[in-house]
């Protein structure tokens, strides 16, 4: 969500592991992916784009790159050596395919289609604030239940996976972090200041981080609150304030990656987020978004599969630096494990065309990538939300995700999910943005119990620990129209709607 609401910023995955590596071949290893920026980078105009140039990760191939980059009229803006990813402007037309016939460039593609320009505010639409009558009927609600945060009565979502439980035994450990990629943190809310790690916080936009105090927060508070909505849903703080995370006792970081103009999560911000939060030993990133300006990246078209060979590069490298991956399904309601999809979206930052693609070729980034953990949605019946995505092999495990058509018996009687919003707030949303985070808490929760275990072993306990559900017996009808919007393939134990099943955080801590 960010732009979200609906399915924008959310995620899907996939069983890809090995056509994309082996179709895209790549992965350096090593000490630090931190970029080397540009002493001064080429002004924005008109007509200048940003590109992902992906090389042989050695510095003779690069350094040779980087002149047939200035030959070919563009301008360095970041390097990331030890992934053999440049990022680069350049006002010439014919940059793309110039660059790509160098040798040692391995792929190299337009993050987008329309040209950089002057930053501006986004609009995401309005999420559903708590008012303070609201709050006092919740609070009296919670303070009958001897629930120990005033609003967690209507947090229906933590009793779905036993967080509230969990959290009397272990709530996370202080040496855990999450990472919260997205469109920035208000870390000054009181629910999020006690465990927010500013030394792991940056702004990652334009592929540089910038680690200034307070870059990491929000442009514009009343309208970017997709992170701090999801920071609360990980680790908001049981202090009697508000409400309480998932996993409460962690530590929350944020790197911001909307781009301050359109909210848009370019290739080159997200690469730089997954480098930075490896290299400043982030145990858990959160991904609720796909990278724009694409829904499906097509590996036939060049500048498409650059972008899916650079970030699956930033994420593999934290992988190998031992951060596990987790993302949304996405909001579109679609079969990632279908034959083709429509695609009416893309490109998001210009004008969309509609467009039929095979999701085994065309790839929801990150989600879709390599060793991801992908996250469907569920309301509180605790079926799948009228909107997330599904497929058999893709989906990994299933979590809260809210949903307005399925209501709770909680005082505000909301479906969707409630949690921190900037400026001291609280609010309502839903979304696979929303499953992911939750998913992400007990990761947090799975890495405090054993600090030891790898990110495949993090991703092999959620899988191994998750509640199995099996496809519903009647045909699916998510928004109660008569029309089947959905059809569950699979078993018990692995379908296409819930993967291995709804996560478990009481299990987790166990």
């Amino acid at each position: 969500m960010a732009h979200l609401p609906s399915r924008r910023r959310l995620a899907l995955a996939v069983p890809v592991v090995l056509s994309l590596t082996a179709s895209l071949g790549f992965l350096p290893a090593a000490a630090s992916a931190a970029p080397v920026t540009a002493p001064a980078t080429q002004a924005a105009d008109a007509a200048t784009l940003a590109y992902v140039v992906n090389t042989k990760a050695d510095h003779g191939t690069i350094r040779k790159v980087k002149k047939a980059i200035a030959k070919a009229g563009g301008t360095v803006v970041a390097t990331y050596d030890k992934i053999g990813v440049l990022v680069v402007h350049s006002a010439n037309p014919g940059f793309g395919p110039e660059i790509r016939a160098v040798r040692g460039v391995q792929s190299a593609g337009a993050t987008r289609t329309a040209p950089l320009s002057a930053a501006g505010t986004t609009d995401e639409g309005a999420a559903q604030v708590l008012s303070a009558a609201q709050a006092a009927k919740v609070e009296k609600a919670s303070d009958a239940a001897g629930q120990s945060e005033p609003l967690e009565a209507d947090q229906w979502d933590l009793r779905a996976i036993g967080a509230d439980k969990a959290a009397t035994i272990n709530p996370g450990s202080r040496k855990v972090t999450v990472a919260v990629i997205d469109t920035g943190v208000d870390d000054t809310h009181p629910d999020l200041a006690p465990n927010f790690s500013a030394s792991q916080s940056a702004n990652c936009v334009g592929g540089v981080a910038d680690t200034t105090p307070g870059a990491w927060r929000p442009y514009n508070p009343a309208e970017d609150y997709h992170g701090t909505h999801v920071a609360g849903e990980i680790a908001a703080a049981r202090n009697g304030i508000g409400v309480a995370g998932v996993a409460p006792g962690v530590k929350v970081a944020a790197i911001k990656v909307s781009d301050p103009k359109d909210g848009l999560f370019y290739p080159e911000n997200v690469v730089c987020a997954f480098v930075f939060a490896a290299d400043h030993g982030v145990e858990v990133t959160n991904n609720s978004y796909y990278v724009d300006p694409w829904l499906y990246n097509c590996m036939d078209d060049p500048d498409q599969r650059a972008i899916v060979d650079a970030v699956n590069r930033a994420q593999l490298y934290a992988q190998k630096k031992g951060t596990l991956n987790v993302a949304s399904a996405g909001n579109s309601n679609h079969d990632l494990d279908s034959d083709a999809l429509e695609d009416a979206s893309s490109p998001d930052d210009s004008t969309p065309v509609t467009r039929t693609v095979d999701p085994h070729e065309c790839f929801d980034v990150p989600t879709q990538l390599p060793g991801v953990v992908t996250v469907s949605a569920t309301g509180v019946k605790g079926t799948k939300s009228y909107y997330s995505s599904y497929g058999l092999g893709v989906v990994d495990v299933a979590a809260p995700g809210g949903d307005k058509y399925q209501i709770p018996g909680t005082p505000s009687a909301n479906g969707r999910i409630l949690s921190t919003l900037p400026n001291n707030a609280y609010g309502f949303l839903q979304g696979t943005s929303m499953a992911s985070p939750h998913v992400a808490g007990v990761a947090a929760l799975l890495k405090s119990t054993h600090p030891y275990a790898s990110p495949a072993q993090l991703q092999a306990l959620l899988k191994l620990q998750a509640d199995a559900t099996s496809c519903p017996t009647e045909p699916y009808d998510g928004d109660g129209n008569g029309v089947v919007d959905a059809t569950c393939v699979g078993g018990k134990r692995l379908n296409g709607f819930f993967g291995f099943g709804v996560v478990n955080a009481l299990r987790a801590v166990k």
